[in-house]
This record gives structure tokens, sequence and C-alpha cells, in this order.
């Protein structure tokens, strides 16, 4: 990675750091976008690079970002995202040295940034700070909604569908991608960019209006109604990130072969 190049990735991801409770789906939202990615890129991708992003390494950034407090304007930090998927993706295609450990590291920020976009209330308003302002009970929890979003919804989806098992989740998603959402999966890949986050990001504002901030006041209990009807949401949006993952890697390792080891 060049010098210029390099102080920029640092710069942003120390400020991304600093932000209190808003990046990241939880661990296990990661993981499955990881996965899905697995499934549909290049095997050269496979055996050296996703293998170990959906590894623990990619799990403890997921749950470091949440570490350090801060301030920063929500609309801003979106906009950093936005520019830091920009970067590390150009960045990782055009002129960074390949050595193996340098690459990873910029392509576990490149895939939890990736994923951060496609959670509607990363793009939420900045009153409540994305629905981190708004109390609310989980069931009988009590929990804020951005939590509910990043984490609540996937936990209760194990628990009542897939038996605490996270890759029998992950499977229904696959199976979903070729049978129920494959007249779609075409569109989520249009993207005639390296990379194209303000497309994901507007489509976030919309499902964060429409589902994740309806009928979800201050101080209401969050039940079966809420989960049964955003439960296809959030598996859509993770399905769609990895599709969008796996295409930006395929695109970056398209033009730049990894080094021999």
């Amino acid at each position: 990675m060049g010098g210029f190049e390099l102080i920029w990735f640092v710069r942003v991801t120390v400020i991304l750091m600093m932000v209190p409770k808003i990046l990241g789906w939880g661990k296990e939202g990661h993981y499955v976008i990881c996965k899905i990615a697995e499934s549909k890129s290049y095997s050269q991708i496979k055996l050296k690079v996703i293998l170990q992003l959906s590894a623990p390494g990619l799990m403890r950034l997921s749950t470091t970002t949440r570490t350090t407090a801060g301030v920063l304007h929500y609309i801003m930090l979106i906009h950093l995202i936005s520019c830091a998927i920009t970067n590390i993706a150009e960045t990782a295609m055009t002129g960074m040295d390949t050595r193996t450990d340098n690459l990873t590291e910029a392509l576990m920020f490149l895939s939890h940034f990736v994923g951060d976009v496609h959670q509607p209330l990363h793009v939420g308003f900045t009153g409540d700070v994305g629905g981190n302002t708004i109390v609310v009970r989980w069931y009988r929890r009590k929990t804020n909604l951005h939590h509910v979003w990043d984490t609540m919804i996937i936990e209760s989806a194990l628990k009542t569908y897939y038996k605490s098992d996270l890759t029998l989740m992950i499977q229904a998603l696959l199976r979903n991608i070729t049978d129920e959402w494959s007249d779609d999966v075409p569109s989520w890949e249009n993207c005639k960019k390296m990379v194209c986050p303000d497309p994901y990001a507007s489509e976030s504002v919309r499902l964060a209006c429409k589902f994740a901030y309806r009928n979800a006041t201050p101080g209401s209990t969050l039940g079966d109604d809420y989960f049964l009807s955003r439960l296809p949401v959030v598996e859509k949006r993770l399905a769609q990130s990895g599709i969008r993952l796996a295409e930006v890697l395929n695109r970056i390792f398209s033009k730049q072969p990894l080094a021999a080891q």
C-alpha cells in the first residue's frame, strides 16, 4: 500500500472506531455475509482470502469497532464508510502491496464496511443516531432499536428457525439466492464501478423508513408481529451484502492476482 493510501486508510479507520454502537451487524451477521461471499467468489479468493475473512479475525473486528466512545455527526459517518469502501477497494486493485498480511487486513475492513452499509439503521435519522437512542423492548429484553437490527433479529431467527446453528441459516439464504431471489440477483450485482456503496446506502434509507422505524416508538415492545415482518428484510440484506462483497472481491482479483506464497 502506498504511503498516501496507508495514511488515509489509518485515519478513516481510527475515526470510524471512535464512534460508539454504530458500526456493524453483530458478529453473526458479518460471518453470514462473508460465507455467502465465499460461496460466490473465485476459487483463488476462497483459498487465499475469504477463509481468513470469515475466521475469528473478522469476528474480533466486528466487536472491537464498538469499544471506544466518541462524537461524530451520523451523516458524516456514512459518508466516511462510503469513502472507505471505495478507497480500500480501489487501493487493493491498483496500488496495494500484495503481501498476504496487508491484503487480508484491508479486505477485512472492506468486508466489514460493505456489510455495514446494508444495515438499514446505519443510514437512519441523525436525531436518534440511527435508532441508538430509541429504547425499546425486544420481547422481554430492554435494548435499543439499532441493536435490534444489528443483532437481535438474527439471534431470534437462529433460535426459532435454525436450531441455533448459523450454518443452517447460511444454507437457507444460499438456497433463496438460487431459488426465490434468483430473478433479483442480477440487479444486486448491477454495479458499473469497482464498488457502489451509495446505491446500497439509498436502499437502506428506504428500508429504514418503511420497516425499521415503523411501529418502533420509544418505550414500545417489539414482539412477533415486528419480528416476523422484519426478518425477511434482514435476511435479504445479508444475502445482498454477501453477493455484492463477492462481486467486489472478484473485480479486485480479476485485475490483480495474489502474490505466490
